[in-house]
């Protein structure tokens, strides 16, 4: 049975909760409107009952299509394109017509178009975002117009109509920098990925850019740039347009959950720091790599026989991601051993381009680096300006390369490492694959086949002395999904340290290197759906036992809370349409979801 027809004979016990997937969808549209609406369109699948009863009988040839075949045309299509932005450029042409199309293409060929639609390629896409538009996707705020933030967002529905905003300022993208208000594209990739890998309803999501200006000299001087040209604004006007952003987002979607995205270090931790404590709100890029990253060592811990108590961890590239790792692996030991977070810090040595991180520093320090910074007297006569130097003081269990630093992993750093470390843990985490620390068959060469590895790119597997080892790949796609769809199904008041940790252990739990040392670290890609329902089913747990979950009626059994979650998941699979009276039909029916007011009424 395909998997569209399992979703048209489920009989679920949770069948009528609003976010269900079982049975038909009401639909209020015909005809070319009907077509028109990516998120109903079936295209030539329509069956033939649905093209008589809602007028579609000389719109669409004649022969009646499955889905299966639809998505080996879109296939044939798709791999006739003679680059990679091309095939960008068509799989968002499709995502406008189609929206099942375009998931269940993805979904089927995951592993070759993962970097397509995400990194490396939605890169360059978002850098030329300007040159290659064709029509507007999410929500554009400018720091120009704070008077009109709250209209401009309220034209996106209801209270009950989103549940999930990932917004950016579009300040540090993928590692290609200021973007500016290119930056929407980071938004749509990544509510992408929660659809594709965890069933967050598509049209139930809203993508955000926060256009505060740029500093990028390319887009200032380009006629064709969309967005505001002048330098970025900081300070007061900058921190009062954000949280005009976020207060009214709150107010008019209460139970949506705020992902904030590529935000640049100056504000990155410090906007998260700031309004975790009263929302639910996560940053993918502190939290998310802090927690696949953490999940990826538990494993190889697991691996070697290494308490969290007792390891070492030494982290090259101490921005945005190097402390949220940091961070992550902080409380994970606070956790583990009920010592203080501040205790905690004195097991990880932060270094960045001055070296390790010390009080000295002062200001130079950002206010995530602080916690980590090294006491002066400490490292009195001993070296501590190179990274070489802190791996011969610290002995360090754990090597995590967040710098963008190419090939700042040398052979004498693995080699210094693995003479005091039986199974040395080390995590190239870079991106893209050009500025890696270093490459895995090297440091599998360099180790003899003992060091433990995971890369922020997907790498082949290693080989020593015949033997092959799997390497990982700290793909944050495998955790943020999962988390967000927990936090959208519980409708948690605050996502907690407690949750995270969870979130984490359901990730690690999912570790095929648990089974076979040589396996990878962590899970593949492929197996996304799966692993975020464990990280949802954690979370959701966590989130009741704290006391923040505010959906009702939440199951208690494990296997019903699978259950549970699993139907309120969104599938790329035509369900069936049963037509209803314009007359007082949902704004889902109308095909007003996703969407701005003003563009449906038009």
């Amino acid at each position: 049975m395909s998997a569209e027809e399992k979703a048209q004979t489920k009989h679920s016990k949770f069948g009528h909760l609003p976010l269900s997937t079982s049975g038909p969808q009401d639909c209020a549209l015909v005809g070319s409107a009907l077509l028109n609406t990516p998120y109903f369109n079936k295209g030539s699948a329509f069956p033939s009952n649905e093209r008589k009863q809602f007028e579609l009988h000389g719109l669409l040839p004649q022969a009646v299509m499955s889905l299966d075949q639809q998505v080996k045309r879109a296939y044939q299509q798709y791999s006739t394109r003679k680059d990679d932005l091309a095939k960008n450029t068509f799989m968002t042409s499709m995502k406008e017509q189609n929206e099942v199309l375009y998931y269940r293409l993805i979904q089927d060929h995951l592993k070759e178009m993962f970097s397509i639609i995400y990194t490396p390629t939605e890169g360059e896409a978002i850098q030329r975002f300007s040159q290659l538009f064709r029509r507007p996707e999410g929500c554009f705020l400018n720091i120009e117009d704070v008077d009109r933030v709250y209209h401009d967002l309220s034209q996106w529905g209801t209270a009950e109509d989103i549940d999930y905003i990932v917004v950016t300022d579009g300040e540090e993208i993928l590692g290609i920098g200021d973007q500016g208000v290119g930056g929407i594209l980071i938004s749509v990739a990544k509510l992408v990925l929660t659809t594709l890998c965890a069933g967050i309803h598509p049209n139930r999501t809203l993508a955000v850019v926060l256009d505060c200006g740029t500093n990028n000299e390319e887009h200032l001087s380009d006629p064709l740039y969309l967005g505001l040209k002048k330098p970025r604004v900081r300070g007061t006007e900058y921190d009062e347009f954000v949280d005009t952003f976020v207060q009214s987002a709150r107010k008019l979607y209460p139970r949506a959950y705020i992902h904030f995205e590529d935000f640049g270090l100056p504000n990155a931790r410090r906007l998260l720091d700031h309004y975790r404590p009263s929302i639910p709100c996560f940053n993918d890029d502190v939290q998310g790599t802090g927690c696949v990253t953490l999940a990826a060592m538990t494993a190889g811990m697991h691996v070697s026989g290494l308490k969290m108590t007792d390891m070492r961890m030494v982290v090259f590239g101490s921005g945005t991601a190097g402390t949220g790792i940091a961070d992550q692996v902080r409380d994970a030991i606070a956790a583990d051993s009920g010592i203080s977070k501040e205790d905690a810090a004195k097991q990880i040595w932060c270094v960045d381009k001055p070296g390790l991180l010390l009080k000295s520093h002062g200001d130079k320090l950002t206010s995530a680096q602080i916690a980590y910074a090294r006491e002066d007297s400490e490292w009195k006569g001993k070296g501590h300006d190179d990274l070489l130097s802190v791996v011969k003081e610290v002995k360090p269990h754990v090597l995590i390369g967040t710098s963008t630093k190419p090939k700042a992993f040398t052979q004498e750093i693995i080699q210094e490492m693995a003479s005091h470390v039986e199974r040395p843990i080390i995590f190239p985490l870079s991106n893209p694959t050009r500025l890696h620390e270093a490459d895995p068959k090297d440091i599998n060469e360099w180790t003899k086949g003992k060091a433990l590895i995971a890369t922020g790119s997907p790498f082949p597997p290693v080989t020593y002395n015949g033997k092959e080892y799997e390497v990982a790949e700290c793909n944050n796609s495998t955790c943020f999904p999962g988390i967000g769809l927990g936090c959208v199904l519980s409708r948690t008041k605050l996502l907690t340290d407690k949750m995270l940790v969870a979130a984490v252990k359901a990730l690690a739990a999912q570790s095929p290197a648990l089974k076979d040392p040589d396996k990878g670290l962590l899970p593949d890609v492929v197996n996304v759906r799966d692993i975020s329902v464990h990280i949802a089913r954690a979370v959701i747990k966590q989130a009741v036992a704290e006391g923040l979950a505010q959906e009702k009626d939440i199951p208690d059994d494990e296997d019903e809370l699978e259950e549970w979650i699993r139907e309120q998941m969104w599938d790329p699979v035509y369900r069936p349409l049963k037509h209803v009276s314009q007359h007082g039909a949902s704004r889902h029916a109308k095909g007003e979801m996703g969407i701005a007011g003003s563009v449906s009424d038009s």
